[in-house]
Formats: structure tokens, C-alpha cells, sequence
């Protein structure tokens, strides 16, 4: 009989998918690597995994604990998973731009949620870093996850994310494009393809009010960069420790807009029901078009599912307020 012993052994080996309609414009094939297909429906799952077992492995968290993050609500989604087949509790932290889906699946998986102001800085004791590291120092037997600097985040992707893509290409990949948040995504994948084939190219997907495009460029944090911006997920106003920048080749910058366009065009166009960051990586894809060859196999990595997006990109109503429709 062929089963896994609980949730947890469905996660990995996502499917990759060829994209079609909306790209019928680049040189080259383009593959989805479909991460919906994880258990919490999103590509954190698998570092949510990770960054708990070598916590366990470790003693930082121990039985009975409290798993304390700051989420967008994937990595929260993933850690509250485990959590439940390992009889941990979860208090996050999430921020008041989210989706309304976000913080009740949250909810619906046993966690506690605090929702914290986005606009305001990071160091601000409102913002969702200072409450959640805040509550990670007060709150008994807790263990504070710290994603953004946490080097299980890109080790899962290091071990399971990179390795699925180059065997599922038959080491054919020549480019790897994916939105980058706190990074663990973009750097453990791009760090393993390039081992394999150091002319692999890597791309990150970056949002305008995020300050990753120009400090790659540049080297300088420019605080001018930083906005409000509507785009969940991708970019940041921090310089996350997993976002290991000598291996991105560079960035793309897809507007609040477009993300929310073609989040619906992928539903509407290829039947895949996604969230607002693959809007924002297809829409990059389009823009790299001047770097890619009829040889070429470029791998865009889908993060989340449609579902968690129903009251906003989904909805034509909301799309109307914010401008990005008739």
C-alpha cells in the first residue's frame, strides 16, 4: 500500500507545468514549478518543515512549545501544519494588508493571530518584526521562527526545491525566475542549480515599494525606495539574511497592477488558479522576454493558491476600486 504516515510526507515534488497561452509571445518553453500542490497549498510548507525539525534537532524548540512568526500567511500556513501533527501551538503575526482569507485559514488551522499596522517601519514596536519578536521574548517555551534570517529557510529549497527542478528538466534548465521575499526560495534553489550548471540564470521578481532591485544594483539601501505597496508576498523594506544577492543574476520590477492583472489572466488564460506573487512572476517572465533563446527552458515558480486572494484579485469589485480594471 502506497501512503504517507501523516500531512507532512506530501510535501515536495510538486509538478512542473508548461505554460502556454501567455506565453505564446517568448522563444522559449516555459515551465511552471506548481507549488500549490503542497499540503498548505503554498512553497512554504516545505522550509515550515524544515525550520522546525532543525529546531527540534537543535533544543531551541521543545515538546509542548510555542511556534511564534511573522507571516504574510503561507510560511504560517506550513508551520501550522506541523505544528498540529507535532503538538505545537502557533501565535502570528501577520499584517493588516493581507487577505481576509489569510489570517481565517490561519484561524481554521488552531493558531492565534495578531494583526499589526503596515504602515510603519520595521524597527516601529507596531510593525509585525517588533510584535513578533516581542511575543517570541515574552511568551514561556516559545520558539521565534525569524524567516527572514533563519538558514533552514533556504536550506529546504537548497535540498528539495533546487534537486526536483534539475532532475525534472533533465538538467535542461537554463533559467530560474521566482518573486523574492525573504529569500530562502530564490537562494537555495539558485544556489543548487548553479553548482549543477554555473550558466544557469537567476531572476528575482521584485515589487515596486521594495528595496531589492536597487540594492542588488547598487549595493545602496535607499530608504527612498520604500512605499506602501499592494503586492503580497514579494519584496521587502528589510535586507533579509536569506537573500544571498551574488546569486541572483538580477531583478525585474512588476507594478501593483499588473501583478493583480495577470493573477487573473493565469486563471483565465492556463486554468491556474493562483495567488498575487505568480501574477507578479509571469509578468516578469514576459519582461526578461529580450533574455531568453529558442533553446532555452525557464523554470517560474508559482508560491500560492487562488483561494487565499478571492476577496481581492478575484474579485472584480476590489479590482475596480484599486484602478486595475474598467
Amino acid at each position: 500500500m502506497d501512503y504517507a504516515e501523516n500531512i507532512l510526507g506530501t510535501i515536495g515534488n510538486t509538478p512542473l507545468v508548461k505554460m502556454n497561452k501567455l506565453v505564446e509571445d517568448l522563444p522559449c518553453l516555459v515551465l511552471a514549478k506548481y507549488e500549490t500542490f503542497n499540503p498548505g497549498n503554498s512553497v512554504k510548507d516545505r522550509m515550515a518543515l524544515q525550520m522546525i525539525e532543525d529546531a527540534e534537532a537543535d533544543g531551541r524548540l521543545k515538546p509542548g512549545g510555542t511556534i511564534i512568526e511573522g507571516t504574510s500567511g503561507n510560511t504560517g500556513m506550513g508551520l501550522a501544519l506541523a505544528a498540529i501533527v507535532k503538538g505545537y501551538k502557533c501565535i502570528f503575526v501577520i499584517s493588516d494588508k493581507q487577505s481576509k482569507e489569510k489570517m481565517d485559514i490561519l484561524r481554521a488551522v488552531g493558531a492565534e493571530v495578531v494583526v499589526c499596522p503596515t504602515d510603519v517601519e520595521p524597527t516601529d514596536p507596531r510593525s509585525y518584526y517588533s510584535v513578533s519578536k516581542r511575543l517570541g521574548e515574552e511568551t514561556p517555551n516559545s520558539w521565534y521562527v525569524n524567516q527572514y534570517d533563519n538558514p533552514s529557510n533556504a536550506k529546504a529549497h537548497y535540498q528539495s526545491t533546487g534537486p526536483e527542478i534539475w532532475k525534472q528538466t533533465d538538467g535542461k534548465v537554463t533559467h530560474f525566475v521566482v518573486g523574492v521575499g525573504t529569500g530562502g526560495t530564490v537562494s537555495g534553489v539558485g544556489k543548487y542549480l548553479k553548482e549543477q550548471n554555473p550558466n544557469v540564470k537567476v531572476w528575482g521578481i521584485d515589487t515596486y515599494g521594495s528595496v531589492f532591485k536597487k540594492y542588488h544594483e547598487t549595493g545602496v539601501f535607499d530608504e527612498n525606495e520604500i512605499y506602501p505597496y499592494v503586492t503580497e508576498g514579494i519584496g521587502e523594506d528589510i535586507l533579509p539574511e536569506n537573500v544571498d544577492f551574488s546569486i541572483i543574476d538580477g531583478f525585474t520590477k512588476v507594478t501593483d497592477k499588473d501583478a493583480a492583472v495577470y493573477t487573473q489572466k493565469l486563471a483565465k488564460d492556463e486554468g491556474m488558479f493562483l495567488g498575487n506573487s505568480a501574477g507578479a512572476a509571469i509578468k516578469g517572465v514576459l519582461q526578461l522576454k529580450e533574455h531568453f533563446k529558442p533553446d532555452d527552458v525557464v523554470v517560474v515558480l508559482f508560491h500560492d493558491h487562488g483561494s487565499r486572494y478571492v476577496g481581492k484579485m478575484f474579485n472584480d469589485d476590489w479590482m475596480r476600486e484599486m484602478g486595475y480594471i474598467d
